[in-house]
């Protein structure tokens, strides 16, 4: 088993495409990986820094409708709050569109899956408010610009961003003897949530080595992670607890509260033994199956502490395993990736996507073509059911409500996406590769129109599945 072009673009990208030439190699595959964003820089999405500016628009005008209660002038407060909120969902969905697009037509189709699986490893979104439309902002700025890096930058980006901040309610957390439980007393108090999902599940692992002391230390070093829209994330030394804590039997801290402390400690997770079995073994999950090789386990936990969590290295060390290439598909994809893959292999024109210039038609096509099915299909988007992301297991995915909304999705929305469909006699080949199966080609080729030839192919087992 080695390497061959068209199970790379299917199992570490999105798909085959008639219009872009599979990577050639793996050297290809990581200098692509290395190089120019460009798919970031022709389909953009807003970074959070840019998207804060939204947040503090919303603040202001509840600050004066508060101000303003009971005045006329607050009816038309109130109306401006509501097309912020308004522009900002709208916003979202054309940033579905985005990364629908991104993966349609990149040339580097391995970084838009690992966005994905980053995404989902730091699962984070906002509750509430114009916040509730920050998820794409989010890992625009605090993931995309480490996917290549070392995991422990990545870490603190994530952890110390205002949206993750936000989802694990970060910034209501107070250490017990701190300046600000002083002054509020039993009003203020020591929240868990981020140092438990930070060991659990972005570091260590559910099986780690660690305790709830721990997850009690790790809460009161991070106490003074909070944030503001005007000035993103903030240490506030008012809220930390005082003195040092100690967190896997190392002591951080000590008699002034410092924002390298909590970077240290994260340093430190990052790096741990625990940590490099926990992160190859969900790389290996998603990219290969829900049981992976054991060997390949081995390699990439070896490779991430060899290098002290060097992600490309990690990433060089699965694609260099010959278990990443062995030719059975075995993972099934998740309902964004059916939709990118299918887009992809139809090469759907970007035009097509922002065809429409007026907004709220704009957002009624898109709720209607790719946000209500994706719904359907069960993974509604950027609203996963906690923090621990979407669920890789197959089974999750292959129910026959989900499988019904797929084939009502393939029957539809290809017709309405393209102009004219392709011919279902060369599109099967497009799209599973010259291995596709004998059946889906019969299939094809039987098919009373192209309508149903295209359903038929997207429909079939060999094309759910990456």
């Amino acid at each position: 088993m080695g390497f061959d072009p068209h199970l790379a673009e299917i199992r570490f990208g999105s798909g085959l495409s008639p219009a872009i030439e599979p990577a050639q190699s793996v050297a290809h595959m990581l200098d692509l990986l290395q190089g120019p964003d460009k798919a970031a820089e022709r389909f953009p999405i807003e970074p959070f820094s840019e998207f804060r500016a939204r947040m503090m628009r919303a603040q202001d005008y509840m600050k004066l409708r508060r101000e303003m209660r009971g005045s006329p002038e607050a009816k038309q407060v109130k109306k401006a709050l509501q097309v912020e909120k308004k522009v900002a969902r709208q916003a979202q969905k054309r940033w579905l569109a985005m990364q629908l697009m991104r993966r349609s037509w990149t040339e580097d189709a391995l970084r838009e899956r690992l966005m994905g699986f980053w995404a989902d490893h730091f699962t984070a979104q906002g509750k509430a408010g114009v916040l509730k439309r920050g998820g794409a902002p989010y890992v625009e700025e605090s993931i995309r610009p480490h996917l290549t890096g070392s995991f422990a930058d990545l870490l603190i980006a994530v952890t110390t961003s205002p949206v993750m901040l936000h989802y694990l309610d970060q910034e209501f957390s107070v250490g017990p003897n701190s300046e600000k439980a002083e002054r509020r007393g039993s009003k203020a108090g020591l929240n868990e949530n981020l140092a438990r999902e930070v060991l659990e599940l972005h570091t260590l692992g559910v099986d780690g080595p660690y305790d709830q002391t721990d997850v009690r230390q790790l809460a009161e070093l991070f106490t003074g992670l909070t944030f503001s829209a005007r000035n993103g994330t903030v240490f506030r030394k008012d809220f930390t607890e005082p003195g040092a804590e100690t967190v896997m039997g190392v002591s951080y801290g000590g008699d002034k509260p410092r924002l390298a402390d909590v970077h240290a400690a994260l340093r430190d997770l990052a790096h741990h033994p625990a940590t490099a079995r926990h992160i190859a073994g969900k790389l290996a999950v998603h990219f290969l199956s829900d049981a992976p090789d054991p060997a390949l386990v081995d390699q990439l936990e070896a490779r991430f502490r060899e290098t002290d969590g060097d992600l490309l290295q990690v990433y060089t060390a699965l694609l260099e395993h010959p278990s990443a290439w062995q030719p059975a598909l075995q993972n099934v994809k998740l309902p964004f990736e059916f939709m990118a893959s299918a887009l992809r292999a139809l090469a759907v024109p970007p035009e097509m996507i922002g065809a429409i210039s007026d907004p709220d038609q704009q957002e009624k096509w898109l709720t209607q073509m790719f946000v209500a099915p994706l719904r359907v299909m069960g993974q509604p988007w950027e609203s996963p059911l906690g923090p621990d992301g979407w669920p890789e297991e197959d089974s999750a995915w292959m129910t026959p409500q989900g499988l019904a909304a797929r084939i009502s999705w393939a029957l539809i929305a290809p017709g309405k996406l393209l102009p004219e469909l392709p011919d279902p006699r060369s599109f099967v080949t497009v799209a599973l590769g010259p291995d596709a199966p004998d059946a889906v080609q019969f299939a094809a080729k039987a098919a009373e129109s192209r309508h149903e030839g295209i359903a038929l192919i997207l429909s079939a087992p060999a094309f759910q599945r990456k």
